[in-house]
């Protein structure tokens, strides 16, 4: 089976917005569960509806992949499925190292849903010699010397980072040095990277904070927003869910939300 060390993606090369790749995922989960309930085709405004997006939006982004549907008979449910897999590349196995396997890192390694989206967890790795042998998920836990050969023996392009902030920097070097051309990042820091290689940032602290300014609101209070909500959007600004070569891009997705990192 092909690896993702000698394949990209080929939504670049076709000219998809970023703002489209985005809200590919979010089409595709829609779509995966209309294809478990065997219904064969969906109109646009029902896909929307499903996904999150208006419809106006979402004719436009399949327009970008030569998908215009049929009238009066709407979209083909398990082409949409294969064509929105294949432009994400979720047709061939692509290989996972997580980094870090505290509580955060145990819980990515035992998420369901990877296998089922074209990812494998090809290695657990962490920095404590106790946790080296200890089986998480059924994978054995390698140790952070053995990072290198991992990567190049599994041919590994893609690595996720959940150690402490201040490990995850000098593990984002190693990553990109042994090969690793794109990396989510769970630790709460913005990682430095060369050009060439992708970055997708999950803060979970920034986005509870912007939940709580949301919920004040919705509380009807007129007053001043707490300093801890301010403090935080202060240090971390808008905090870049993509980073190419150092440099920040739109963290938001389809209608000003986050895209969806982990289809549930």
């Amino acid at each position: 089976m092909a690896t993702g060390r000698n394949h990209r993606p080929a939504t670049r090369s076709r000219g998809i917005p970023e703002a489209t790749v985005a809200r590919l995922p979010l089409y595709l989960r829609a779509l995966t569960a209309l294809s478990e309930r065997s219904v064969p085709t969906v109109s646009s405004e029902e896909l929307a509806a499903a996904a999150g997006v208006n419809s106006a939006k979402l004719r436009k982004d399949f327009s970008y992949l030569g998908s215009y549907g049929t009238r009066g008979v709407g979209y083909d449910v398990e082409y949409l499925v294969y064509q929105i897999s294949r432009e994400l590349g979720l047709t061939q196995d692509w290989p996972v190292v997580i980094v870090g396997i505290g509580n955060l890192g145990a819980a990515l390694a035992n998420y369901g849903g990877f296998a089922s989206r074209g990812f494998r967890v090809a290695a657990l790795i962490d920095a404590d010699p106790a946790m080296a042998g200890k089986p998480v998920a059924g994978i054995a836990v390698q140790h952070t010397d053995e990072l290198e050969k991992i990567i190049t023996e599994n041919g590994v392009s893609i690595g996720v980072i959940a150690t402490p902030a201040g490990a995850a920097q000098q593990v984002c070097d190693r990553l990109v040095a042994a090969g690793v051309t794109s990396i989510l990042n769970f630790a709460p820091t913005v990682l430095t990277v060369p050009d060439g290689v992708d970055v997708r940032k999950v803060d979970l602290s920034i986005e509870l904070q912007i939940l709580a300014f949301h919920e004040q609101r919705k509380a009807g209070d007129g007053g001043d927003v707490p300093a801890a909500v301010t403090e935080g959007a202060a240090a971390s600004g808008s905090a870049p869910a993509t980073v190419r070569g150092g440099s920040a891009a739109g963290r938001k997705g389809p209608d000003g939300d986050m895209p969806a990192v982990m289809p549930a």
